[in-house]
């Protein structure tokens, strides 16, 4: 059924309850529970990947901000120069 650790501890509690059922009754609720489980995996995969997106967005803005601010700091002084000649 998987591997646990990865699952809440409530859906593995039924993953066990299930591998205790008899056969007519595993087969028809094993492929349900299968379902779930990949699905929970999969939008934990989907979340991984968000996180992981918006970290990578948040440190491109505060290089974009740097960048930003260097641009100013720039003009502003090539800005001074021309007036003060």
């Amino acid at each position: 059924m998987g591997d646990a650790e990865e699952l809440p501890r409530e859906l593995a509690e039924l993953g066990e309850r299930i591998a205790q059922l008899s056969p007519h009754e595993l087969n028809d609720l094993q492929p349900v529970f299968e379902r779930v489980v990949d699905s929970i995996r999969r939008r934990r995969r989907i979340l991984s990947l968000v996180q992981d997106a918006l970290s990578q967005l948040r440190l491109d803005v505060k290089y974009l901000m740097f960048d930003l601010e260097m641009t100013r700091r720039e003009r502003d002084a090539l800005r001074d120069q021309i007036t003060d000649d």
